[in-house]
């Protein structure tokens, strides 16, 4: 994703240390952690045409992945509660090394839901090492400097989202056979998925192995940090805070922001390779994904900019209006016109998820932490929209139609934009 969810704790207090070398061990995960998020935009047409679901049902895909936020998050919380950061980010490290070797029995069985297992194994461990990665980044040196830190490492994440979709067209996508599966049956059907999901077992072999290698260097590290555990409520307390309006308002709005997000890339390689949008083949198609999650990287440098001079409110709102706009545009238009419009989101969806958490969060003080908590679990969005999305793109045998569930989750954003655009004082001691 473009994004990087906030942490889900009042974690361990460790003080702060100069240590370049964690410090790029943490630059790795981000940079990890979001490419392999967005390659589930090159996994859903592949698994789509091999396993001829329809469009809901490749959108499972995402809903398994991002299922976990919800599961995981709360566990992963209090993990870190009780053994610190290194150790548990050496935990999630392994889990999600543990998802990738996962593809190797689902692509022998060439059975459509031992990948969702997989899928949602990886996840776990995603949102384990994210839990973590925040607050961790912001402690490996001089607590003045910790801003510039996280919003470096933050561009990790970007990196990783615009260039794995890209490599991940030409070893998945390029790699799929002229036979149609439609054509085939029994035997022959399950030898053909075993062959071509072959691919896809070797990228996430070679994923798993690089993970293996960074858990190793992070446990030898384990012990760089001084903890002293919190034993403070738990994340179950932080729920309270959905009593508050303006923050309820914005997690909900988190829910949705990632929710449409997920379904547009979700979406491109099909839409693009429809014949009255660009008419060109998959592969092709899947190398102008990273066109999508690139211009959210681009939006990043460029909003930070324009929030120094526009109340945060109010671009969000014009940023949600925009990309209602390009949607209508892509959904109405043909060629070259529909195609880039929804390419073109990307640039608007940069400074919505960071806007949100930060409204979201004015206010609440020491609780701040409990909050973004909540916001973590709120990412589920992103498996429950984009199948809401490809229901309506199997029941209106239409992609364009489908196009409407992320307006109306822009269209609320608008609301949520207008709605918080004015400051507020502390609401902490309401919640």
């Amino acid at each position: 994703m473009t994004h990087s969810p906030p942490t889900a704790t009042r974690a361990p207090h460790p003080v702060h240390v100069n240590a370049p070398h964690l410090q790029v061990f943490v630059f790795a995960l981000f940079f990890i952690f979001g490419g392999i998020t967005s390659l589930n935009d090159v996994l859903i047409p592949k698994f789509k045409g091999l396993f001829t679901l329809q469009y809901r049902e490749s959108m499972l895909v995402q809903s398994a992945y991002f299922f976990a936020y919800f599961v995981i998050s709360l566990p992963a919380a209090e993990v870190v509660r009780r053994i610190g950061y290194l150790r548990t980010a050496v935990l999630g490290l392994l889990i999600m090394t543990a998802g990738c070797l996962l593809f190797i029995p689902a692509a022998s069985a060439g059975v459509f839901g031992m990948f969702l297992i997989a899928l949602f194994v990886l996840a776990s461990g995603v949102t384990i090492v994210q839990v973590v990665a925040n607050p961790l980044i912001s402690l490996l040196g001089p607590l003045p400097t910790a801003h510039s830190r996280l919003t470096f490492a933050q561009a990790f994440n970007s990196l990783g989202t615009t260039i794995f979709p890209y490599f991940g067209s030409i070893v998945i996508l390029g790699a799929l056979a002229s036979v149609d599966p439609a054509r085939l049956s029994g035997a022959a059907l399950m030898r053909f998925r075993q062959e071509a999901t072959g691919a896809i077992e070797h990228a996430y072999i070679a994923l798993a192995a690089v993970l293996a290698a960074l858990a190793v260097l992070v446990w030898l590290n384990r012990s760089r940090l001084n903890e002293a555990h919190d034993h403070s409520p738990g994340m179950l307390h932080a729920l309270q805070l959905l009593r508050l309006p303006r923050f309820a308002f914005g997690a909900l709005c988190i829910f949705l922001y990632v929710g449409a997000e997920v379904s547009i890339g979700s979406l491109i390689v099909n839409y693009l390779s429809s014949h009255d949008v660009l008419g060109i083949d998959e592969l092709s198609a899947g190398k102008r994904v990273p066109l999508y999650w690139g211009g959210a990287m681009v939006g990043r440098f460029i909003g930070a900019g324009l929030l120094r001079v526009i109340r945060p409110g109010v671009l969000l709102a014009v940023f949600a209006a925009v990309a209602i706009a390009l949607l209508t545009i892509a959904a109405n238009a043909t060629g070259v016109w529909s195609g880039y419009a929804l390419l073109s989101i990307g640039l608007f969806n940069s400074i919505m998820f960071p806007t949100i958490f930060s409204l979201a969060s004015e206010g609440l003080g020491k609780r701040a932490s409990d909050g973004s908590g909540v916001i973590c679990l709120a990412i589920v969005g992103g498996a429950v929209v984009p199948f809401i999305t490809g229901q309506i793109a199997d029941l209106a045998h239409s992609l364009r139609i489908a196009l409407i569930a992320p307006a109306v989750c822009y269209a609320i954003i608008v609301c949520y934009g207008i709605s918080a655009r004015n400051p507020v004082r502390s609401v902490a001691a309401d919640a």
